[in-house]
Order: structure tokens, then sequence, then C-alpha cells
């Protein structure tokens, strides 16, 4: 069982798999970096210093003067703000990967460009060809 064990775990696809997880952390988290630390705060000025996150609706009908208020009162709150956020983020997460994969696929297309076949003869040539050997 130890050595069956071992040789899944040696193989190319579990390593593979291993490495795309690991990178996948990393890039998430430069990805989520970009996102709260440039992108957000260039959405709250554009949006006139809106803080999306702090909007929320009390369902006992009260007026508390932030979500961290309501929630430490211990009142049921519909916190769309945070909602709101995460669709920013998700739009904004998406536009970056969509930006990294064209990328990528363009560097490959160019590292995948085969050279050009090289040209067969021509008619003519042909031609000639046929002309010299009826000339024989």
């Amino acid at each position: 069982m130890w050595k069956e064990f071992k040789d899944f775990i040696m193989t190319g696809n579990v390593i593979d798999l291993a490495v795309a997880v690991l990178l996948a952390g990393a890039v998430g988290l430069v990805v989520n970096g970009f996102v709260s630390d440039i992108m957000m705060p260039i959405v709250g000025y554009f949006s006139g210093g809106v803080d999306f996150a702090d909007m929320f609706y009390a369902l006992d009908g009260k007026t508390y003067e932030s979500l961290a208020v309501a929630t430490e009162a211990g009142a049921a709150v519909i916190a769309y703000g945070k909602w709101i956020n995460s669709i920013i983020n998700l739009l904004i997460v998406g536009f970056v990967l969509f930006m990294i994969v064209k990328a990528y696929a363009k560097v490959r297309a160019k590292k995948v460009e085969e050279p050009a076949a090289p040209a067969g003869p021509t008619e003519i040539d042909l031609l000639k060809e046929i002309r010299d050997a009826l000339k024989k």
C-alpha cells in the first residue's frame, strides 16, 4: 500500500496539480492585493468616497451609525454593501485574470509560430523541367 501511494504521489499529474494549486494561491494573493489596495480606493474616489462595505439595512427598523454598531447590538442586518463590494471585486478580478490570460496567450502564440514551409517549385519551374525533359 505504501508503494502504491508513493507511486501515486510521484506521478507527474499530482506534482503538476500541486504546483498549480500553489501558484494559484500566490496569484490569488497578488490579484486580491491589487483589487483591495489599488482598485477599490479608485472606485471609492470616483463614487464620491462612499464605502460600500458599511451599507446595510437593519431588519429591526432601528437606525445604527455603522454596520459594526448594528452587529454589536445584535441586530439582524442585510449587509448589501458587502455584497456590492463582492460584485465589484469579482468584476475586477475577472478583468485582471482576463488580461493575464490574454497576455499569456499572446506570448505563447509568438513562441508557437512555426517557420513557413519552404516554397515548392512554381508552375513556371515545373513547365521548364517538362520542356527540358521533352528536349532530351
